[in-house]
């Protein structure tokens, strides 16, 4: 993936970090659950009796989300450069970390370190750290996709 620093729009981004905390907050406050997507994807497989709803509502607006942006700006182009096989296995890496460290980046980097959980610190700076690690391995050291 290139990143283009040239068309990088700083107040687009405040104002998608603004919408990811309200919708956390209001959820919170609203339903006291946590908006963290592992959770609220996986209710969907073990679904309960009333906890369906709000979950596929949720799930929707995010899908919807990028299609209602365009509707207001332009979106420049991603580029992966990445082939199907690598894509395949960095989804179920995240999986399979998200279900080891019982939560993902939303759940803990979002939800968990507003509300001052160590739990959520401690995940966080491993996601971080693992991620560092990945790019640094992948990239520098078995060259895949050229030295960035």
């Amino acid at each position: 993936m290139t990143l283009d620093t040239l068309h990088f729009t700083p107040w687009s981004a405040l104002a998608g970090g603004a919408l990811i905390g309200a919708a956390a907050v209001w959820l919170m406050l609203s339903d006291g659950r946590i908006a963290g997507i592992s959770g609220i994807v996986g209710g969907l497989l073990r679904p309960y009796a009333g906890d369906v709803g709000w979950r596929i509502a949720f799930i929707v607006g995010m899908l919807l989300a990028p299609w209602a942006y365009r509707l207001v700006a332009v979106v420049p182009e991603a580029q992966i450069d990445a082939g199907t096989a690598m894509l395949v296995t960095a989804g179920l890496l995240v999986g399979f970390g998200t279900r080891l460290g019982s939560g993902c980046t939303s759940g803990h980097g979002v939800c968990g370190l507003s509300r001052l959980s160590w739990r959520s610190l401690v995940a966080t700076l491993c996601f971080m750290a693992t991620g560092f690690l990945t790019v640094f391995v992948v990239r520098h050291v078995l060259n895949v996709g050229g030295a960035a």
